[in-house]
Parts: C-alpha cells; structure tokens; sequence
C-alpha cells in the first residue's frame, strides 16, 4: 500500500480517512477529494508545500471500482459521458456530514472551509461549490469538469466573488479541453472569479500548473 509521510490514516464514522493535522492556531480545513479509482492516498502529490495552515482531509469514496479503487459513484465506469447533478448530489451531501462531524470532533472551525479535487473528484468539488456556497472559501478543479444539469442554478450566480483554481491538459483524452473550457464560462456565468492554469499535457496536473495552485491556495 502506498504511504505518504507525516500523514494519518483514520477510521472515522464508517469513512476512511487520510489527515494531516496542523498545529497552527487558525488552521483551515482543506478537504481533498479523489477521481474514478483513486483512494484516501491518491491526492497527497498535489498537497506538498501547501500553506502550514491546512488541516487536511483525504476521505475514500464509498464505492467500490471493478478496476480498483474507489468511486463517488456506484456506476462501474468513469461516467465521463454524461454524469449529471443528480448522479452525485447524495456523495456531496455525505461530504458535507462528514466535514462537519470530524471537525467537531476535532476541535477545529470548518463552517467556512476549501476544497481540491481531481477528474471525478473535480467534478466533486464543483458541485460541492454548487450547491453549497456559503461553505467554501476556496475550490481547485483539477483536469475535471462540471456535470450536467447547473444551468438554472447558474444563471442565479451562486458563486458570486467565489474563488476557483483550474487546470487542464490540451492532450488531456478522458476529459476533453473543450469540455473543460465550457466549464469554466459556466462557472464565470455563476458569478465565479476563476483563475485558470492550462498546459500541454494529458489527464494531470503539470508542473507549472501546480505551482500555479499552490499560489492560489496561499493566503
């Protein structure tokens, strides 16, 4: 099994979680949040060098993956197709108990908290961001999309002065460029601030664009 250093690995209300908690004294809570197959140690090569400040939550999604890994989603593909409001709406919910029953039991203030997260797990992050403004400070999409279904929702710009980091890969083949280009002018359409990284690579984050986040998430 993968191990990343200085990092926990908990069990905490039926989910498994990766932590790295932070003895700073006004830490914020940054939950990073996993693609199609991925696991709670998938997301820590984006979280090196973040700001000390993070107190960080890694969960593993719930479902299963014939591949491997885990999903967001009980369907047995990436759902890159046409994955919908509806299809993921329930897996947001659950993230939203989860980050506010470990944060209560860790003693930490995660009303207002940040997110990060990649394909799948972008897709996550944004409708996190959707459906739930009022929680989050700061979002990272991360050679992902926004699914389907937000059009009425955005043209009420929920996301109004909301923060957002993206990135994608021009050769990225799972996701296309053009999907994630669309993505973006609905989040600007929703009245979101988006700062955005796009570089000459395939499904992942290139170098630059990763120093690019972590300028971002630095306050």
């Amino acid at each position: 099994m993968q191990t990343v250093p200085d990092t926990e690995l908990i069990q905490f209300d039926n989910w498994t979680l990766r932590i790295r908690p932070t003895l700073h004294p006004s830490p914020r809570l940054l939950l990073l949040i996993h693609g199609w197959t991925g696991d709670e140690n998938s997301m820590w090569v984006f979280a090196r060098d973040l700001p000390a400040r993070y107190w960080m939550v890694a969960p593993r999604a719930p479902f299963v993956t014939q591949p491997g890994g885990y999903s967001w989603h009980p369907h047995q593909t990436e759902l890159i197709g046409s994955p919908t409001v509806e299809m993921f709406a329930a897996a947001v919910e659950e993230l939203i108990k989860l980050v506010d029953a470990y944060s209560l039991s860790a003693g930490i203030d995660a009303r207002i908290f940040d997110v990060v997260g990649f394909s799948q797990g972008a897709l996550m992050s944004s409708l996190l961001t959707f459906l739930h403004p009022q929680r989050i400070h700061k979002t990272g999409i991360l050679a992902g999309f926004v699914p389907a279904g937000l059009n009425e929702l955005a043209a009420k710009r929920p996301l109004e002065g909301k923060l957002l980091f993206v990135t994608h890969g021009t050769k990225d083949e799972t996701v296309t460029i053009d999907r994630a280009r669309a993505s973006i002018e609905l989040l600007e359409r929703a009245g979101a601030q988006v700062t955005y990284c796009e570089d000459d690579v395939g499904h992942k984050v290139s170098l630059t664009c990763l120093r690019a986040m972590r300028e971002f998430l630095a306050d």
